[in-house]
């Protein structure tokens, strides 16, 4: 890792070296082969940062990664009897974020940094697959985006890496630009700007100054690609030495799509329009001025699908891509478990998006249930962080879900019979034959439906993570449940 020794570590995280008696030039100029908070991932040479949680503390396995060879431990406590330096800090967390930014200084690579309410993974997923038909590409793995995971993700840049594909999620004011700080990305791109995290930022508006923190940091001579579909986003002005470039369906755009034709839950196909205007397609070797047409197959269900590859054509020919690899790495991406990720079993489907929900998310996830064949159920829990008008966003998934046509819904939780209610007063009112059920618990619902589904079901899972609705789906694929009645 370049420039990560030990003396740079201390002097960038504002610590105290110890432990470093007797060791020679060679020693002292070492650099770290790692940086892991994870005493497991420890390799020879690593430096391990000693983290409290709320289950362990990182401190009680300092013993076992100087057993397996590392270069030196952070700590924020002096470890007793400990054989390999030391570097002692205030705060271990803290000191993962300097060196972090410090590292990332180091590095001579594009940086890719993504945000938004809704669709980040995803995009990330389509990015990161277009890139990789010409670079190759370090991407944020799992959930990896916050003031931990970050860090973590850009420490794991190695310099076989020719760029970085960043996600970067928040919940309050001040953690995007922390965010920036570390990742200063080259490209920013921001998905959309949605209903969640209400109960911290208080308003879609409050959302979009929050996200807009990642500008703070970035490449002024980088590129702002937002989703011109967007109302608040269509208007984000220029960041930086250029024009904000806008993806979307709408043709106003840089990039669009037309021709959108959904195969229901068998994916998506369009054809794309990129404008190159003030030359921000030059790269790609489309002339200035011109457009550039071409069609588009993603495999992954859904029509918001088609503006996350529209974020990836972008950054694409931002960065030298050809139409040919464009339409490859948009056809090699797939779904990430958790998140529209559809699962055959025998005697369903099931579209397995429950990693985390907010009302525009639910009502894409309901869109692309409601083009399935056959019976169509949906299990909703409840989705949090929505502040004052929870109840409200409830109700109204509710009347969204009957509207859309949805024969089975299922609702989870204690804030979900807001939409039970709302669903069950859509439904007289249009006079639906939607079947609505409510669970104040999950284990509860689990254990109702062997009754309840049905074989040839098509079923959407989807809540907040803390729901746990990933055990929803483990349920549904146990060989016990696939009994259902005909």
């Amino acid at each position: 890792m370049k420039n990560i020794t030990l003396e740079n570590t201390a002097r960038v995280c504002g610590g105290t070296l110890y432990g470093t008696e007797g060791m020679t030039k060679e020693q002292a100029d070492r650099e770290a082969s790692c940086v892991v908070i994870d005493s497991r991932k420890i390799e020879k040479n690593g430096i391990f940062i000693a983290t409290r949680g709320e289950k362990t503390d990182g401190h009680s396995f300092i013993p076992n990664v100087a057993q397996m060879g590392a270069l030196g431990v952070i700590c924020e406590q002096k470890p007793e009897g400990c054989q390999i330096p030391y570097i002692l800090v205030e705060d271990s967390f803290q000191a993962l974020k300097d060196l972090a930014e410090f590292y990332r200084m180091q590095l001579d690579l594009p940086v890719v940094g993504i945000t938004g309410s809704v669709g980040k993974t995803s995009t990330k997923e389509f990015i990161a697959a277009v890139l990789s038909r010409k670079y190759s590409v370090l991407k944020t793995q799992g959930n990896f985006n916050n003031e931990v995971g970050l860090p973590l993700t850009v420490l794991s840049i190695r310099k076989e890496h020719q760029a970085a594909v960043l996600e970067m999620g928040i919940s309050d004011f001040g953690e995007m630009h922390r965010l920036s700080k570390i990742a200063r990305p080259d490209i920013c791109v921001i998905t959309n700007i949605g209903q969640c995290h209400l109960e911290n930022l208080g308003s879609r508006d409050g959302i979009l100054k929050a996200k807009s923190e990642i500008f703070d940091f970035m490449n002024p001579d980088g590129y702002v690609l937002v989703n011109g579909d967007d109302d608040l986003l269509s208007g984000i002005e220029k960041k930086g030495n250029h024009e904000p470039i806008h993806f979307g369906l709408d043709p106003a755009n840089e990039i669009f799509a037309s021709d959108v034709e959904g195969k229901g839950l068998l994916g998506t196909t369009a054809v794309v329009h990129a404008v190159n205007n003030m030359g921000i397609f030059k790269a790609a070797g489309i002339p200035d001025g011109a457009e550039r047409e071409f069609p588009i197959t993603i495999l992954l269900p859904g029509e918001h699908m088609v503006r996350n590859a529209l974020a990836a054509a972008s950054v694409g020919f931002l960065m030298g891509l050809t139409v040919q690899e464009v339409q490859e790495g948009i056809l090699a991406v797939e779904a990430v478990s958790g998140r529209s990720h559809l699962v055959r079993m025998a005697g369903c489907v099931v579209i397995d998006d429950c990693y985390n929900a907010n009302p525009v998310s639910v009502r894409a996830a309901i869109d692309l249930l409601a083009t399935a064949p056959e019976r169509k159920v949906a299990i909703l829990g409840d989705m949090f962080e929505l502040g004052e008008r929870e109840k409200q966003l409830h109700g109204e998934i509710g009347t969204y879900a009957v509207d859309a046509g949805i024969d089975v819904l299922l609702c989870v939780g204690k804030l979900s019979a807001c939409m039970y209610e709302q669903g069950k007063q859509r439904k007289e009112e249009k006079k639906k034959d939607t079947e609505i059920f409510y669970f104040p618990a999950r284990d509860e619902m689990i254990g109702k439906l062997p009754e309840i589904l049905k074989r040839g079901d098509n079923i959407l899972v989807k809540a907040s993570h803390g729901m746990q609705f990933e055990k929803v789906v483990e349920a549904i694929a146990k060989s016990s449940m696939l009994g259902y009645t005909d």
